[in-house]
């Protein structure tokens, strides 16, 4: 028997793959703001995780497509690199200059 997926199934599990990188961009831009206070304080937490959110979803988007499945610890490794990177990128880039 072959099993079907519906439109509601479809939404279920877009946003199940999305709700990691979801997850540890928000965790992670929080985390940012305690670590580097003086240097993301003219950031808003806001833009930070939305640069965070971003990177991840670049990163577990790129891991499906070079593992060709979800849910590998490689993935989930690139996703936090990749959102680790985004933050660099918005925040800490010109900080220590």
């Amino acid at each position: 028997m072959r099993w079907r997926m519906g439109p509601l199934d479809a939404l279920w599990h877009l946003l199940n793959f999305f709700a990691p990188a979801l997850g540890v961009g928000l965790i992670t831009a929080a985390m940012a703001r305690m670590v580097w206070p003086r240097e993301l304080r003219p950031l808003g937490l806001r833009r930070l995780a939305a640069w965070a959110c971003g990177g991840c979803t670049v990163g577990l988007i790129a891991a499906l497509v070079v593992f060709g499945r979800d849910g590998k610890m490689g993935g989930y490794a690139l996703m936090l690199a990749s959102g680790s990177l985004a933050l660099w990128w918005a925040g800490l880039r010109g900080a220590r200059s």
